[in-house]
């Protein structure tokens, strides 16, 4: 039997401190992943928030067929998109940076790579967000996450297939938008 399940068993019998450790153990895991998929620090905090709440709702509907972690991060997906459609505000480059932060700088190397790490940063963030929802969600867990084809075919509650061809899409559309800001800023255009 799993850490999960064994928490799971404690929290349904009443132990509260279980779900404290089962938050500490995800909360930030999920919290930088929905930063990727919202765009801002403040709606994945109340994303998170909101899943772990929603969780513990309905732990005792949680049967156990997936990770316990996936069917949270299932559970987070579903308030996301909620949130996104709720929101339906979209954020310039500036606004993202300004929520989320500047990525952490390697401050090993001179200023003229640090601006060139900058620029590409500002790059890939402008290009996710020419992306589809639907393409910017299965991109970020693969590459971001990490996770595998079915287990992201579980968080998204799509079939593999799906799965592959959208991140086949999701690839191929942000390497088109890269490769168009790359020939506009190498021939000095906005």
């Amino acid at each position: 039997m799993s850490d999960d399940s064994l928490l799971i068993q404690r929290i349904l019998q009443g132990d509260t401190s279980a779900y404290e450790e089962i938050v500490r153990c995800y909360q930030q895991r999920l919290f930088n992943t929905m930063v990727h998929i919202l765009g801002s620090k403040e709606d994945a905090e109340d994303v998170v928030q909101e899943s772990f709440v929603q969780a513990y709702l309905k732990l005792g509907t949680f049967q156990g067929n997936s990770a316990f972690y996936t069917w949270l991060y299932r559970i987070s997906f579903n308030i996301a998109i909620s949130h996104r459609r709720r929101r339906k505000k979209v954020h310039s480059i500036d606004q993202v940076r300004e929520d989320i932060g500047n990525e952490p700088v390697d401050r090993s190397e001179g200023p003229g790579h640090r601006m060139e790490q900058q620029e590409n940063i500002r790059q890939i963030h402008t290009a996710l967000e020419k992306l589809s929802e639907e393409h910017r969600d299965v991109l970020v867990l693969r590459e971001l996450e990490g996770m595998d084809y079915d287990r992201i075919a579980d968080v998204l509650e799509l079939p593999v297939g799906t799965v592959r061809s959208r991140l086949h899409r999701a690839r191929t559309h942000l390497k088109e938008c890269l490769e168009v800001m790359i020939a506009q800023s190498e021939r000095g255009l906005p």
